[in-house]
């Protein structure tokens, strides 16, 4: 196809590298530079940042990196487009267009959405049968006894194309989904109508593949061994077509590395079941072709997409109250009598573990050789009340270094608690969505997607053809066979695994059930698991549901956002055919 558009990617979050956008900009031709900021536990560092200062709510990170291409964006007309608005995106529009001018560029139109925002709608909302019940634990929102701090729908694409055709050249968007920053060009460049189900499905997958960075050109990649360079690997790009199909590659020069496998590792990549839903499509996952093309170039079509669901996902945010973790180290010999006795001492010194509302114990070994050189062993807790988790949890043990086990020693402390604000995720009707584009002087609502009854249902491909592999097996690690990537899906985890090829698959697919996998990562045997096939590109993912009980940041686990899960459970033997070994 002759009509591309090249979108690169210059952040996965608010925090990444900041240098990112000069290089995208400066490393090779691009037309619409994007960058996604938010995440759930992001609205909550920029909440307390605009309770601080209402002029703040804005990943301010990116006014740095926007000096640093704004002049050369203007002379080649890249687009930027970027979620980092965050709760106050005319505040950060108005920055940015002060940027503009102190640089002495002239004619350049910045637009900035809003709409997202619903706080001082709540009550009305549910006076009109919204009930915004808890998608995990299906109860209503006028449950709640707890005040609202903020809640912000999830935005699509739609907005980011009207302000594109507007002639913006900087569209700061709110808490639009991560893959609305390619959608919303892709629509834009291609003229897509709002029901082109399987060109928007096409534009989502690329969004999702792109929005966290580097961690589709290697970063957190299970076989990082075979990726030459990741000191510096590069931000990647999508390069889009007009039928939705795209390639997945990055600059010349640059670290990392595009490969089918690093880019399947994002695909699974916090998600829940075949379905992936975004205001503007629901795009099945279950469809997606993905083949290496050529060195740093992968190629991803096939998509099929849905009528966009009528509901739209809501983030709302409530005090939780406050929490803090202790983490010992425990060296040496008699791991399990170290841990017993520090944990009863710790406990005890605290006031007792019945008195916090919350607690959370975890002892994780270490050591090399078959081993145990030394363990770790968490104690957290969360309450209403502050001065429990403080400084008293804390003294609780300093008090014990110099009366308890030997070799005693904490590696992670902390003498004040942390303010703890909880996530409520819920849905509400798209319809109630007054969502508007600001640009030059106007306001511009934009509608909902269209319902379409009429929909022919999809048919996935099957799964591949073959004899499942059998024989004499070997007891090696599972990530021998099977790469792997987890995350955080609110106070649920995601851990999608996939097979390097036909065969793998097939022995993959019939071992790893919801029971093994409980049997392989114990933390998960009390709770439920859910199993998703998509063998089109040789995967499963489950989803482990209350593993991370209230959210990122009300979790007293070590790994709040379950980043570790997957390459935990990738590290236990199991009996794998030697036939696969070979």
């Amino acid at each position: 196809m002759t009509e591309t558009l090249r979108v690169a990617n210059c952040s996965g979050f608010y925090g990444d590298r900041l240098s990112a956008a000069r290089e995208m900009v400066e490393g090779g031709p691009i037309d619409v530079l994007t960058g996604d900021y938010l995440a759930e536990l992001t609205l909550l560092i920029l909440l307390k940042d605009k309770m601080k200062d209402p002029n703040r709510g804005y990943a301010r990170t990116f006014l740095r990196q926007l000096q640093e291409v704004a002049r050369t964006c203007s002379e080649r007309d890249i687009k930027i487009v970027v979620n980092a608005g965050g709760l106050n995106p005319s505040g950060l529009a108005e920055a940015a267009s002060r940027i503009y001018e102190a640089e002495g560029i002239a004619d350049t139109n910045v637009a900035y959405i809003d709409g997202d925002d619903l706080l001082g709608r709540l009550d009305q909302l549910q006076a009109d049968g919204e009930e915004l019940r808890h998608l995990d634990r299906d109860i209503p929102l006028s449950k709640l006894d707890e005040k609202v701090l903020s809640a912000n729908a999830y935005l699509g694409g739609a907005g980011i194309a009207t302000a594109l055709a507007g002639g913006a050249d900087l569209v700061v968007c709110p808490r639009v989904t991560d893959a609305a920053v390619v959608v919303g060009p892709a629509m834009w460049k291609f003229g897509w109508k709002r029901d082109d189900w399987d060109q928007l499905a096409g534009a989502v997958v690329a969004g999702h593949i792109i929005e966290c960075g580097a961690q589709c050109t290697g970063g957190n990649y299970s076989f990082f061994t075979e990726i030459d360079d990741l000191e510096h690997p590069g931000f990647p790009i999508a390069e889009m077509y007009p039928d939705g199909s795209f390639v997945i590659t990055k600059h010349e020069g640059t670290g990392g590395a595009v490969t089918r496998d690093t880019v399947v590792a994002q695909l699974l990549y916090e998600i829940q079941s075949e379905r992936y839903a975004n205001p503007d499509v629901v795009a099945r996952f279950d469809t997606i072709r993905v083949e290496q093309e050529g060195p740093d170039r992968v190629r991803v079509h096939g998509i099929k997409g849905e009528p966009a669901p009528r509901q739209t996902k809501l983030c709302i945010n409530y005090m939780g109250g406050y929490k803090n973790s202790m983490t010992f180290m425990l060296p040496g010999l008699d791991i399990d009598e170290k841990a017993r006795v520090a944990e009863h001492a710790f406990w005890a010194s605290a006031g007792g573990r019945d008195q916090f509302a919350e607690t959370y114990v975890k002892l994780r070994r270490g050591g090399t050789d078959g081993h145990d050189a030394f363990a770790l062993l968490t104690v957290a807790a969360r309450d209403p009340e502050e001065k429990k988790v403080g400084r008293p949890f804390w003294n609780a043990a300093i008090e014990m270094a110099l009366g308890n086990y030997p070799g005693f020693q904490t590696v992670h402390s902390s003498r004040s608690a942390l303010a703890v604000t909880v996530y409520w995720p819920a849905l509400v009707s798209s319809k109630q969505i007054e969502e508007r584009v600001h640009i030059d002087d106007q306001i511009l609502a934009i509608e909902p997607p269209p319902e379409d009854s009429d929909f022919t249902p999809i048919v996935p491909p099957g799964p591949p053809s073959g004899a499942v592999p059998d024989g004499p097996t070997r007891n090696v690690p599972l990530g021998v066979v099977a790469g792997a990537r987890s995350g955080d899906k609110g106070g649920n985890a995601n851990v999608g695994f996939w097979a390097r090829n036909t065969q793998a698959y097939l022995w993959l697919e019939g071992f790893l059930t919801t029971e093994k996998l409980k049997e392989l990562y114990p933390e998960a045997r009390d709770l439920e698991v859910s199993r998703y096939e998509m063998p089109s590109f040789l995967s499963l993912n489950f989803v482990i549901h209350g593993l991370l009980g209230e959210g990122v940041s009300a979790s007293l686990r070590p790994d709040p956002q379950a980043k570790m899960v997957g390459e935990e459970i990738r590290a236990q033997h199991v009996a794998i055919p030697i036939s696969l070994l070979d």
